[in-house]
């Protein structure tokens, strides 16, 4: 199926299902994917074994940007509702993330402070110091948790690291009440196997994680786009809603995308 990268480094706004009216960052070249994961699902296709750290943009080149984008933005009267960092790959991979991440909330309180700042993660950087730093420092620190069993997880999202779901739990311990997790829940075949991270057993153990973890906020969603991966199904709206359902015992706020 086809799939598709962000040729931009600032991108948009579009309209999210998840974040309203979202202007993007992308801190990933504008021609490759480059991330920790290499998910069945993602948009932007398979990636390539690289870290092209020269290829990224650098920290002026993003502010400046940003800067002449959101002056365009208040100069037709729409100002984006959140301010995101996803893109073509991993955005905590890029060398300067936490300086980038305090130039964009500079400019956020400038020119539109009621705007969020948000960055889509993988949750693979949470080891690292400063990446942690930054995370705080954002509205919405959006982290991926596929799957409380590391075979699924590593099956749907192919990490290239020795993942560790337990690990990612005990992490999130260094944030608070700006932590949001994020599931993708999907069917899909491989090699004459089918497989579903929305069983009641998937879903019981994910429920466990959330009580250990106790997120302020979840976002559950399956595929709305293209995916690499032929064999790829959406989960039904009314499995989702039923998961939604089970989740708002353990926390209060969880939207749901269809």
């Amino acid at each position: 199926m086809s799939t598709f990268l962000f040729d931009k480094t600032i991108f948009g706004p579009i309209r999210s299902r998840r974040l309203g009216i979202s202007l993007g960052v992308n801190l990933l070249p504008n021609d490759r994917k480059i991330c920790s994961f290499d998910c069945l699902y993602c948009e932007c296709g398979f990636g390539q074994k690289s870290s092209d750290f020269a290829r990224m943009p650098k920290r002026d080149e993003v502010k400046e940007q940003l800067r002449a984008k959101l002056t365009e933005m208040k100069n037709e009267g729409e100002l984006p509702d959140v301010i995101t960092f996803a893109g073509n790959g991993e955005p905590t991979l890029h060398p300067d993330f936490a300086g980038v991440i305090d130039d964009t909330i500079a400019l956020r309180n400038e020119f539109c402070p009621s705007a969020r700042v948000a960055v889509l993660s993988n949750a693979s950087r949470l080891g690292e110091k400063r990446v942690v730093e930054a995370l705080r420092k954002v509205d919405d620190n959006i982290l991926k948790i596929d799957s409380a069993f590391d075979k699924t997880a590593i099956m749907l999202d192919r990490p290239n690291y020795a993942y560790s779901v337990e690990k990612v739990i005990e992490q999130t311990g260094q944030f608070a009440d700006n932590m949001v997790i994020q599931t993708m829940f999907v069917k899909w075949s491989e090699n004459g196997c089918s497989y579903d991270n929305s069983t009641d057993e998937e879903v019981e153990a994910w429920l466990s994680c959330l009580r250990r973890i106790n997120p302020p906020r979840v976002m559950i969603y399956t595929i709305d786009r293209d995916t690499p991966h032929r064999d790829m199904q959406k989960v039904a709206p009314e499995r989702l809603d039923a998961i939604a359902v089970r989740a708002r015992e353990i926390v209060g706020n969880v939207s749901v995308s269809y």
